[in-house]
């Protein structure tokens, strides 16, 4: 086979909705596209969760959970903040069926091939474009070059920086005996949890109907919290504070974040996709009912990756296309390590960049 035009390293959130527009039917220049994934195991993310920001009418509506129209954000006091996002969505995507429905377009793209491979280095070629080397299942070596490469692996460590912060958080799905939740309104940030001494904390609530929610603690701060932490903090805020009464749980998401200022480091062909390029983003005191940079992130809105695709169509250099960052991995103390936990992570974009209240961080490449 002949060397594609676009090799993607890593088959998360943001390497699948590259895969997902790159191969768009109806271009007048088709591209030709390898996507190279972790055999089954531990590198393998299980079942995770996202959303964003987006009009209604998006490529990805068909597969969503659910979308809601009205937001809502509590103060430390109980005081409450509404405001509808029109001509926004806030929409929640589980990874399963947005794989499902990237999967339908790519089973059906001639010029596509899915590789199964553990990736260890991601360099230039010596002849141009990129190279991606791997070793198959049984061990063999595996070379795929390309003229543009996509690497959407995080890194293994962070870079230096100025700025160095977590958000960590776990949630669960949960299911009340009655009904408690609004399904028209998601709390965005609800500041009535105990703050931690460095940092800050807010509960997350996303109602799915109105026994039905995806309810998280989050902090942001240096240091992650033991399990026992986040199971304390989880038990106050859905009963002291939501007073859901009798609940069950039905599955469980925890997460890891890095947020910094530290630059990334790519090769001439070869660029990272956002879920490689952790940035630092301005963290919000707990009384503010504004909705500042959160830094949480998923998959590319049609806002981004068509910036992509025409780089690529137009052969023009891989570097200025623009990539929303995707959740695709997780930190700790010894650095990235895949999720264990399933849900993985809920996110938080607006379609182009940052919302208007968030002015000091719109160069970032997180999530507002």
């Amino acid at each position: 086979m002949p060397d594609p035009d676009v090799v993607i390293v890593g088959a998360g959130a943001a390497g699948l909705s590259l895969a997902y527009h790159l191969c768009a039917p109806g271009g007048a220049v088709p591209l030709s596209v390898v996507l190279v994934d972790a055999p089954p195991g531990p590198l393998r993310a299980p079942p995770r969760t996202w959303c964003f920001w987006e009009p209604p009418g998006g490529p990805y509506d068909s597969a969503l959970a659910a979308s809601w129209p009205q937001l809502r954000v509590r103060a430390a006091d109980g005081a409450a903040t509404v405001a509808r996002s029109s001509p926004f969505r806030y929409k929640m995507l589980r990874s399963d069926a947005f794989e499902a429905l990237v999967g339908h377009r790519l089973s059906a793209a001639g010029a596509f091939r899915r590789i199964e491979a553990t990736v260890t280095a991601v360099r230039d070629a010596p002849d141009g474009g990129g190279e991606v080397l791997a070793h198959d299942a049984r061990g063999e070596p595996v070379v795929v070059r390309g003229r543009h490469v996509f690497d959407s692996r995080p890194p293994r460590r962070l870079p230096p920086a100025r700025t160095t912060l977590l958000q960590h958080f776990m949630g669960w799905f949960v299911r009340t005996e009655r009904p408690v939740f609004d399904p028209t309104t998601a709390d965005l940030m609800d500041f009535r949890t105990p703050q931690p001494a460095r940092g800050l904390s807010f509960g997350y609530v996303l109602p799915l109907d109105p026994h039905t929610a995806l309810v998280e603690y989050t902090e942001f701060s240096p240091a992650p919290l033991e399990t026992g932490g986040y199971l304390n903090a989880l038990h106050h805020y859905t009963q002291e504070v939501l007073e859901l009464g009798e609940f069950r749980v039905t599955a469980q998401e925890r997460g890891i974040i890095p947020m910094t200022d530290g630059p990334s480091r790519t090769a001439r062909a070869v660029r990272c996709t956002a879920s490689a390029r952790p940035e630092a983003r301005p963290v919000p005191p707990p009384a503010t009912p504004s909705r500042p940079c959160s830094g949480r992130a998923g998959p590319s809105p049609p806002g981004c990756a068509p910036d992509g695709r025409r780089a690529c169509r137009h052969r023009t250099e891989p570097g200025r296309a623009r990539w929303t960052r995707s959740c695709c991995g997780r930190w700790t103390a010894a650095g990235w390590t895949a999720p264990t936990s399933s849900p993985a992570s809920s996110a938080v974009f607006p379609p182009s960049g940052c919302s208007a209240s968030s002015t000091a961080a719109r160069r970032s490449t997180r999530t507002c």
